[in-house]
């Protein structure tokens, strides 16, 4: 990992602003993260995704959707991204060093916040591949553990290698003083592989579906009455898990209207 101090950012008046990249980890062939700097009227709730990008060929940008995986109230703003060869935003951003400039949209939004919910006991936090970034936001804010008395978050990936960004982070959770403080041992973080030997294998709707996950944890099965969920990662998986908390008895909310659960649209990876 590369490390540089963070430089003013240039603001544009109307379109995004151009930030420093500030961090660059790459995990594994397919995995990395970054962070940029943050302008100082940037303002966003934990959960929310933001348009970020690089300058396109013919001049116009070319921007994506990114959740955003650092809490609300850190300095620098932090991002989890899978790198697609030919992707025409991933291919270049996966070559980004720290000094290099990445454009910031202005407008983060989304419905993986804490009050797209209603009140509960037990938050899960159902996640695949770079999915987990809204949940590395959530799980640093102290919001979170004010609202519930158990934050469960799941974890799927094809490698164990692929998990590695959601371990190093609630490990560092767990060691660090003021956040272990804040957390006071209600973050639990289950882990699962779908192509690999590891500690729990296959899909997490599998896991639900025949209640290995709630054996494992040693917590009841899903109920509407105590649990909340929230729910990202690939469109299968998100439009399957859905199936089974409606199933369970549970409704889907948004910013307008809160419920039980909560997906994000925006996105797919």
């Amino acid at each position: 990992m590369t490390e540089i101090l963070a430089s003013s950012p240039k603001a544009s008046p109307k379109g995004p602003t151009s930030e420093t990249v500030l961090q660059v980890e790459h995990y594994t062939n397919r995995l990395f993260r970054f962070s940029l700097s943050r302008p100082a009227s940037f303002r966003f709730r934990s959960g929310e995704f933001v348009m970020i990008g690089l300058p396109g060929e013919n001049g116009r940008p070319i921007m994506r959707a990114y959740s955003v995986a650092s809490p609300s109230w850190d300095e620098k703003l932090e991002f989890y991204s899978i790198k697609v060869p030919d992707g025409p935003l991933t291919s270049k951003l996966q070559k980004i060093e720290p000094g290099d400039e990445v454009l910031l949209g202005k407008k983060p939004t989304g419905t993986l916040v804490l009050d797209a919910l209603t009140p509960g006991k037990r938050l899960y936090m159902f996640s695949t591949g770079t999915g987990f970034a809204p949940f590395a936001s959530l799980i640093r804010d102290p919001e979170t553990y004010e609202k519930y008395e158990e934050v469960i978050v799941t974890h799927t990936c094809r490698e164990s290698a692929e998990l590695d960004y959601s371990r190093e982070l609630v490990r560092h959770i767990e060691e660090d003083p003021m956040l272990s403080e804040l957390v006071d041992g209600k973050l639990r973080l289950y882990t699962t592989c779908t192509r690999e030997d590891h500690d729990v294998k296959g899909r997490i709707t599998d896991l639900i579906s025949n209640g290995k996950l709630f054996e494992d944890l040693g917590v009841p099965t899903l109920d509407p009455e105590t649990d909340r969920a929230m729910i990202c990662g690939s469109m299968e998986m998100t439009q399957d898990t859905k199936k089974l908390l409606m199933d369970a008895g549970f409704e889907e909310g948004s910013n307008a209207a809160p419920a039980q659960f909560v997906i994000e649209k925006a996105f797919v990876g």
